[in-house]
């Protein structure tokens, strides 16, 4: 089962957080060779998404750690209000999926931008 755990996005920011994930015994569950995917949609069924940038990077991927980002355009683009989220990890040898599983899971509140850009 995976794990549960809400974000908070302001649109129109930048986003970033790094998640660590654990296995059963709570030590850091080695992600190395393995990649991450996450999309965030209104629904489960919904046909629209938008993704996190979601990474493993090569340094603390011993660490279980993964990153999820979100630039600000592309938070910008994100209606306001509430969505969900998953986290999954692939692991593929030779074009063949060995592993996949979902890690995280949750929801996501994207709050409006106030301060737009200007034209004078």
């Amino acid at each position: 089962m995976a794990t549960i755990k809400n974000l908070f996005v302001d649109a129109g920011s930048d986003f970033s957080t790094t998640i660590t994930i654990k296995q059963s015994n709570e030590l850091p569950f080695n992600l190395t060779n393995y990649t991450a995917a996450s999309q965030i949609r209104k629904s489960h069924d919904s046909s629209q998404y938008f993704s996190f940038n979601a990474t493993i990077p090569p340094e603390t991927a011993t660490q279980g750690k993964i990153k999820l980002e979100l630039p600000a355009a592309e938070s910008e683009q994100i209606p306001h209000g509430r969505w969900l989220y998953d986290v999954e990890i692939t692991l593929t040898e030779s074009d063949v999926i060995i592993v996949r599983k979902r890690v995280l899971e949750g929801i996501v509140q994207v709050d409006p931008q106030i301060t737009q850009d200007i034209t004078l």
